[in-house]
């Protein structure tokens, strides 16, 4: 078990299956940090409250919203471009680094407001569809499965 959300969202995400199933839940509207913030809880057995799990997503959105996403943005948009253009490709891979460390800041604002949180609590919390909830009806519960699996063997 990983002590800290960013080592567990690396490893978590390296495992068999689960990029491809983030990135899909990604496309669909998930916040793929919350997701895997969710898994990181539900491993350790942190009891879900609904005042957790709205300060969470009040952490989150502002900072996905204003940061990541727009750099997600910009990216995307360079993709068919950086194709056919060596410097623009350049860019875009420090573009692409800029977005892994925004997403990396989000996952330790995260762990910090649930740094204090009691761990521990048998039986399985349903953190991944709390934190996931708005969007629920868009995503792939496939996806949301696997990183549930993967993360935490249940």
């Amino acid at each position: 078990m990983c002590a800290d959300l960013w080592s567990f969202a690396l490893s978590t995400y390296a495992r068999p299956g689960v990029e491809a199933a983030c990135l899909r839940l990604q496309e669909q509207g998930a916040d793929v940090c919350l997701l895997l913030c969710g898994a990181w809880l539900e491993q350790r057995g942190v009891a879900l409250e609904p005042q957790r799990l709205l300060a969470l997503q009040q952490l989150a959105r502002p900072w996905r919203v204003d940061v990541i996403e727009p750099l997600r943005q910009v990216r995307m948009q360079w993709r068919a471009l950086a194709q056919q253009d060596e410097q623009l490709a350049a860019l875009r891979e420090r573009i692409k680094a800029l977005e892994l460390d925004a997403e990396r800041e989000l996952l330790v604002r995260l762990e910090a407001l649930a740094q204090g949180w009691p761990t521990g609590v048998k039986g399985q919390q349903q953190w991944m569809e709390g934190l996931a909830a708005e969007d629920a009806a868009n995503l792939d519960h496939d996806a949301l499965q696997l990183l549930r699996v993967v993360a935490t063997g249940t």
